[in-house]
């Protein structure tokens, strides 16, 4: 690195929507700002979480000197754990809601260690680690406790919005501090690394008090059971549906794990206020009457083991809908999960509910900055680089061009991937080199695991089946024991003319094969695969994964 320079590595959170993670480099000292993670598309199949490949920061984890999170949603914080277990890092820094939502996670992961953890506030004044000066910017989300992070390097100042939006009627009044972007404009800023999310949406982000105007103008009129799902992190969203409840005379029952892990936080800290005689358990739905019931949960997207899917699909121990019902989707479909999403409300609507979501009723708003948002940050800021970050390529190249509009110089803008090593100098921002970045999926308890091999036979496996062929030998002569077996799965029925045929051909490939001498294991099982696969294809068009087992006895 050239002196006075600083270099940005994006991990995850470029040309794609989650798992956002970017190391900041100064000096030989590393600061990461967030740790997210992503939720799993449909050709991931079997995979439980999607993270950033840290081989990048495992190299260089002596330099790591800290963990900036800039708030509590998964995509900034969910992946934490994994990257705690690859390296002790000596500072995690995060406000007061996040690091509650943070402190939970890590006591399941069995990595709680308080003296890591570091509670920021926006007011804080600058701190040091290493090379940088480091303060904090309050933002407005869909979720208390944002801030932007500003950098001081020898550079110049890097400010990194994290997610926000201008809400000027926050829920709790803390709006995002447009005062302190403007003096941080004065003072000069080298480069800012923006949130691209909503660039190509013209027009200012609704404020999140819409949905609770919606809820009061539709929740008063509902006589049945009210299920408002939305994101188990969104503490705003869940406060004003329970604040309309209360108003109504509606009980609350909270469902799905992590809504209620969220809503205890929450109250504990004090970002939410519920009364104890508001709150119900699953089991005491039964001795209240319908239009005495508000049900928050889980499963805005659709997911298949959550309360919404559940309950759409009549498998849940304790509650179902009926005609009367409404149900409220408060949340936007992750791109990947409309088809789940659409699904489940077939099966609600199937059952007699009235489902309401964002494409019909005002019961949703973004957390995140449209263009004219944008527009305004680029003329508080006025950074002399800016690099679009956090958002698919079309949203990042809509934020660059939202730049140039602004007076930024396109030589001043970096339109980079995960794993884009980007100079910062007094000389401007440059593309320098490359990193290795990509995916580690989480399996189970696996990580990093699973590989692309592995996907693709669960892919093979998903549209064409398996063939399992069982030959058996006998080992005091090498000759059959007997015609080979056949087990299909995932393919045809099982039975009938197809799996007779391929029977006869497995024990003629077989009896040619011992007449020829060929007795090793692996020959035999090869020339099983090649010759059955290729019958199978000449009749059906299908390749099933074949799997010979050739057994002595």
């Amino acid at each position: 690195m050239a002196d006075n320079s600083c270099r940005i590595v994006a991990l995850g959170g470029l040309g794609e929507v989650g798992k956002n993670m970017t190391a900041i480099e100064c000096d030989g000292s590393i600061v990461i700002v967030d740790a997210g993670l992503a939720f799993p598309r449909d050709e991931h199949l079997g995979v439980d979480l999607v993270l950033p490949d840290l081989t990048y920061l495992r190299e260089r984890a002596a330099d790591v000197r800290a963990v900036i999170l800039t708030h509590g949603h998964e995509d900034h914080v969910g992946g934490l754990p994994y990257l705690l277990r690859e390296m002790r890092v000596p500072e995690v820094w995060a406000t007061r809601l996040t690091l509650g939502l943070v402190k939970s996670k890590l006591d399941e992961h069995g990595l709680l260690r308080s003296s890591e953890l570091q509670e920021i506030h926006p007011d804080d004044p600058p701190r040091d680690v290493g090379p940088f000066r480091i303060s904090f910017v309050r933002m407005a989300h869909s979720i208390p406790d944002c801030v932007a992070v500003v950098l001081e390097t020898p550079a110049g100042r890097i400010v990194h919005t994290g997610d926000w939006k201008l809400d000027h009627t926050p829920i709790d009044g803390l709006k995002t501090d447009v005062g302190r972007l403007a003096e941080l404009g004065n003072e000069g800023v080298a480069l800012m690394l923006g949130d691209s999310t909503n660039a190509e949406r013209p027009g200012m982000t609704p404020s999140e008090r819409v949905v609770g105007e919606a809820f009061r103008q539709i929740i008063p009129l509902r006589e049945g059971r009210i299920l408002v799902s939305s994101f188990a992190s969104n503490v705003h969203r869940m406060q004003q549906a329970i604040d309309v409840a209360i108003s109504v005379g509606r009980k609350v029952c909270v469902v799905g794990r992590s809504m209620r892990k969220n809503v205890n936080i929450a109250r504990n800290l004090g970002y939410m206020d519920v009364p104890d005689d508001v709150l119900v358990r699953p089991p005491d739905l039964e001795e209240l009457p319908p239009h005495e019931q508000m049900i928050l949960c889980t499963g805005s997207q659709g997911e298949p083991l959550s309360a919404l899917t559940r309950i759409a699909y009549n498998d849940h121990p304790s509650i179902s809908v009926e005609r009367g019902d409404t149900v409220i989707i408060s949340a936007k479909p992750v791109p990947g999960n409309e088809l789940r999403v659409h699904d489940a409300i077939n099966q609600l609507a199937k059952a007699g509910a009235e489902v309401l979501h964002q494409e019909i009723a005002p019961v949703h708003v973004s957390g995140h900055a449209c263009a004219e948002e944008i527009r305004t940050m680029i003329s508080l800021l006025r950074p002399r680089n800016v690099m679009p970050i956090h958002g698919e390529f079309r949203m990042q190249a809509a934020h660059a061009q939202l730049a140039r509009d602004a007076g930024v110089p396109a030589s001043a803008i970096v339109i980079a991937e995960n794993g884009t090593v980007v100079e910062l100098s007094r000389d401007g921002l440059h593309v320098v080199d490359e990193v290795q970045a990509g995916i580690t999926f989480v399996d189970g308890l696996g990580v990093g695991d699973v590989h692309d091999v592995a996907l693709r036979d669960r892919q093979r496996l998903s549209e064409d089946g398996v063939l399992i062929i069982v030959a058996t030998l006998a080992a005091s002569n090498g000759d059959s024991a007997g015609p080979p077996e056949l087990i299909a799965r995932g393919f045809g029925d099982g039975s009938g003319p197809l799996l007779d045929e391929l029977r006869d051909e497995a024990d003629r490939v077989l009896q040619k094969c011992l007449a020829d001498d060929i007795v090793e294991i692996k020959l035999l099982q090869e020339h099983l695969h090649d010759e059955v696969g290729q019958l199978i294809y000449d009749r059906t068009r299908r390749r099933p994964m074949i799997l010979p087992v050739v057994v002595e006895v």
